[in-house]
């Protein structure tokens, strides 16, 4: 079985769609979680995290700090 593991957390939803975006774009798929709760709340509470599949993270973090 496959997990999704966190490849990066971000202050803003549009932060992590940015990095969702340009991660597909790459050829890996990411999904963001907890963007609903940082939205309602300005992320004071909580940041968006960006996860990927557990086989994706190494290229995945890779391709962010790269892209920086």
């Amino acid at each position: 079985m496959t997990d999704l593991v966190e490849a990066a957390r971000y202050n803003s939803r549009v932060e992590g769609d940015l990095a969702r975006l340009y991660l597909g774009s790459e050829g890996v798929e990411s999904v963001l979680f907890d963007s609903e709760i940082n939205s309602s709340y300005g992320g004071l509470f909580m940041p968006v995290r960006l996860m990927v599949l557990d086989e994706d993270a190494e290229v995945a973090r890779r391709l962010l700090a790269e892209k920086g």
